[in-house]
């Protein structure tokens, strides 16, 4: 068959950042209060997930930095429900991978499973949290505040998710899906995180907004009684700074890798526009005709949690799936049709191919064909010539290359224009 020329097309996003985490932290923290909150002596639990925040480290070690400060005694609490594989070993190592260790942030990460039932919810929500946690004097909530990539709501992605189903371990992350199903995400989490704040020792959270790029655009000290208020605020910033698809019609998208870091579906489904979610209605855009997964990240060890959202994988995303890891976060996130396996290609060349054979009546010339690394990496992607005419009207898109062929090597993989 014929391939389409591509074109490198660079798209500006919103680049505001914060140079020094350092000095925001500290008054951020100051600000709250937290030094009237905190004894010296006392142990504090900083939760820390399984999510690719850029600057993750340097805010985690931050604020290590400042309880110290104050004479008390902090430790890391993996804050992930099921993620690394549901295991201590694996929230721990999956933790270190994305740079929060002991040795990096000047904390002893303690990871276990154990959970201690505090209560149920007027609604008959059961709900757990960590046992790691719970025999601390103070839990801080870290986490970045962004869209949730399986509802929209007043709140999504954020203290309370953290709270809720993070702390909560395997078993509260079972737990809260599964009563989602019936309640839907924002009052499952609204309630369970009510409860929690009344009955566990949540001190303050500390919330993250990124810019386009992935960085620290805002750093915010929480008190608990304002997480749901404050967490709708950032919701808001977040929403206006995430990266997107620049187009809302596509016949074919290429993806390089998905992964965990990237997102808790391996991909973005507010990019990608399709969530997949029997209890959530379908995302309206973009639409896209065929998704094309080319590879897993490393740091994914295998969790393929996402794949089912795409048309064709390739072998190698194959051979990498660990099957028992990936059931686990499905099956635990109440969402199994993402782990189904779709048509597996031997090679890159074969599945774009497929893709184009079932894309409708598309050709070289014509198709709306976009290729990205992955769903947070949108600054810089590669489009086809019948793309070029809306990228020369879009006042935040640039052409960076001239057309190229799509090429391949001899063994069928896809290689980057020069």
């Amino acid at each position: 068959m014929n391939y389409p020329r591509m074109a490198a097309v660079s798209q500006r996003l919103e680049a505001a950042r914060i140079e020094d985490i350092d000095s925001v932290v500290a008054e951020e923290l100051e600000r709250a209060g937290l030094a009237d909150r905190i004894r010296p002596g006392s142990r504090v639990a900083i939760t820390a997930g399984s999510r690719g925040i850029t600057d993750m480290t340097a805010l985690v070690r931050a604020i290590v930095g400042e309880i110290r400060n104050l004479g008390a005694q902090p430790i890391i609490v993996p804050a992930m429900g099921s993620h690394g594989g549901a295991t201590a070993a694996g929230q721990a190592e999956l933790l270190a991978d994305l740079g929060v260790s002991e040795a990096r942030i000047g904390a002893p990460v303690i990871s276990s499973m154990d959970v201690d039932e505090i209560g149920v919810t007027d609604d008959n929500i059961p709900v757990v949290l960590s046992s790691d946690a719970l025999a601390c004097d103070h839990i801080l909530i870290v986490n970045r505040i962004k869209p949730h990539t399986e509802f929209s709501g007043r709140i999504e992605s954020g203290l309370t998710k953290m709270m809720v189903i993070g702390l909560g371990k395997h078993q509260g992350a079972i737990n809260i899906h599964n009563w989602a199903v019936r309640y839907g995400y924002e009052q499952t989490l609204i309630s369970a995180g009510k409860l929690i704040i009344d009955r566990a020792p949540i001190t303050l959270g500390i919330g993250l907004v990124e810019n386009g790029y992935g960085q620290a655009m805002t750093i915010a000290a929480v008190t608990p009684e304002r997480f749901i208020e404050e967490e709708a605020r950032l919701l808001e910033s977040a929403r206006k700074s995430c990266p997107h698809l620049p187009f809302d019609r596509f016949d074919i998208l290429i993806v390089d890798e998905a992964g965990k870091e990237i997102s808790g579906t391996g991909m973005d489904t507010k990019v990608i526009g399709r969530i997949m979610n029997i209890y959530e209605p379908p995302l309206s855009h973009p639409h896209i005709t065929r998704i094309v997964l080319r590879d897993l990240t490393a740091t994914s060890h295998g969790n393929g949690l996402g794949i089912g959202l795409v048309d064709f994988i390739t072998e190698r995303v194959f051979a990498k799936l660990d099957r028992p890891t990936t059931d686990v976060n499905c099956i635990t996130a109440v969402t199994p049709e993402k782990g189904r396996v779709p048509i597996v290609a031997r090679t890159d060349r074969q599945a774009v191919e497929f893709a184009f054979a079932s894309a409708g009546p598309v050709t070289e010339k014509d198709v709306r064909l976009c290729w990205i690394r992955n769903t947070a990496a949108l600054d810089r992607f590669l489009v086809s010539e019948a793309l070029l005419a809306e990228v020369a009207e879009h006042p935040d898109l640039k052409v960076c290359s001239p057309l190229q062929a799509m090429q391949f090597d001899d063994a069928g993989n896809l290689l980057p224009p020069p």
